[in-house]
């Protein structure tokens, strides 16, 4: 739907050289997403004269990425239409409405992911377990690493990913107040493990 809507735009408005930016199964809430980083790259090099959106969401979802955006578009001279709220930056009017409409967005966005997490708060306040229910065995893969184990034979002891091993290990350590280094790859720790074989 929103794909057709552009298409009408362009045919209504006789722009025929076009080019469709879409990212699939890319959150918007994500500032760099393929598609958007080539749209604006070619911004940049001033291949593009306008950019038209079917809304200004489905550019971005927070006031600073929307205006750095805009800024880059404004210093190569390139415009930006959104189809849904009608506005065209082309106009003076049309960049305070964009930003005004930006910020309420922002701060709807802020609001529900502040009631999200007041009422995850309030379910841990009355007992609820939050999250997966945790499956590894926690006193056998903790019972391994004092034997001073690798995580490739605890993982297989324990039936468990190499992940599962350091998030025991990490939780672990904290309860001893021990600190923590940065987990390794899967890759380096066979990689050392081969080493120390060798």
């Amino acid at each position: 739907m929103q794909i057709r809507a552009l298409h009408i735009f362009c045919e209504q408005n006789k722009i025929e050289n076009y080019e469709l930016f879409a990212d699939e199964n890319q959150s918007g809430t994500k500032a760099s997403r393929p598609a958007l980083d080539r749209m604006m790259k070619a911004v940049e090099n001033n291949e593009i004269d306008q950019v038209i959106v079917f809304a200004f969401s489905r550019y971005a979802r927070s006031v600073s990425h929307m205006l750095k955006g805009l800024e880059a578009m404004r210093a190569h001279n390139c415009g930006f239409v959104s189809l849904t709220e009608k506005i065209d930056l082309n106009t003076s009017l049309g960049h305070v409405v964009f930003v005004l409409i930006s910020a309420i967005a922002q701060l709807e966005r802020d609001l529900i992911a502040e009631r999200v997490r007041n009422g995850l708060a309030a379910a841990r306040a009355r007992g609820a377990k939050i999250g997966r229910e945790r499956k590894r065995n926690s006193a056998l893969i903790e019972n391994l690493l004092e034997a001073q184990l690798s995580y490739r034979e605890i993982s297989r002891i324990a039936k468990c990913s190499h992940g599962s091993v350091h998030a025991q290990l990490v939780a672990f350590r904290r309860r001893k107040g021990i600190t923590v280094p940065e987990r390794k790859s899967d890759e380096r720790i066979l990689f050392e493990e081969a080493l120390a074989r060798n």
